[in-house]
C-alpha cells in the first residue's frame, strides 16, 4: 500500500468543496435563518448538556459538547436517550 500523501486525504475532500461554498454563501444571503439555526441549535444543545449533567452521563456530554448536528443528536438524546433515566435527588 503506498503512503498517504497530503493529496491522498485531501482528494475525497476537494469534491465537497462545491457544495459547502454553495451553503455559505446561501447563509450569508439570509442572515435571518443564520440566526434562527444558531439559537436553534443553542436551545437543544442546552437542554440536552443540562440532562446529560443531571444523569451523570459523561459519554453524552462529550459527544454532544463537540459535535454540532444541528439539534438531531440532542432531540434524539433528550427524547429516546434520557427520558429512560432520572434523577435520583438525595436530601441534606
Amino acid at each position: 500500500m503506498p503512503p498517504l500523501g497530503r493529496s491522498s486525504i485531501m482528494k475525497p475532500m476537494e469534491s465537497f468543496l462545491p457544495q459547502i461554498a454553495l451553503v455559505n454563501s446561501y447563509l450569508e444571503a439570509h442572515p435571518a435563518l443564520t440566526i434562527f439555526l444558531v439559537v436553534w441549535s443553542l436551545f437543544w444543545k442546552a437542554q440536552a448538556l443540562w440532562r446529560s449533567a443531571q444523569l451523570s452521563h459523561r459519554w453524552w456530554f462529550v459527544i454532544i459538547l463537540v459535535l454540532n448536528t444541528l439539534g438531531l443528536l440532542e432531540i434524539y438524546y433528550l427524547y429516546f436517550v434520557s427520558r429512560k433515566y432520572s434523577v435520583q435527588v438525595e436530601e441534606v
